[in-house]
């Protein structure tokens, strides 16, 4: 039986199949939790704590699908993944999915709908994936 991974790998799907590589997965690593840290800064606007926190955990869940060997066509298969990559549920992943979706409103259609509670649920969902991930051995 195909893999979760295997089963979005193949002509016009979101996946293909790429060696993990160990510089990589520590530059995506690196910038995440970099990215997470400043989102925490309270001083910055709402919006930068967001976009840096989305950036992170985007960064973060990019990481650990480049560990197990793929690499995304598209940004938001990186959250759909997280419970095949590093075993996190529709708690964590479905707060990823919606800041996606405000994301695309900001960035498409000027639209950034955000307050300090969505922004308080990205930083906590973006941690339990940083923990996740960081807890992954290096890839050789």
């Amino acid at each position: 039986m195909p893999s979760a991974f295997e089963n979005l790998c193949g002509p016009s799907k979101p996946l293909r199949a790429e060696p993990p590589d160990a510089v990589e997965f520590g530059g995506l690593l690196r910038s995440g939790k970099a990215r997470l840290a400043d989102a925490g800064t309270r001083t910055l606007s709402l919006e930068s704590r967001f976009d840096l926190a989305y950036n992170a955990a985007h960064a973060l869940s990019l990481a650990a699908l480049r560990w197990h060997g793929y690499r995304s066509g598209n940004r938001y298969i990186v959250f759909q993944m997280l419970p095949h990559t590093v075993g996190l549920g529709p708690e964590v992943w479905r707060v990823l999915s919606k800041c996606h979706d405000i994301r695309n409103l900001g960035e498409y259609e000027g639209d950034l709908n955000i307050d300090e509670r969505i922004v308080a649920d990205l930083l906590t969902a973006c941690r339990a994936v940083a923990a996740r991930v960081e807890a992954l051995a290096p890839p050789e």
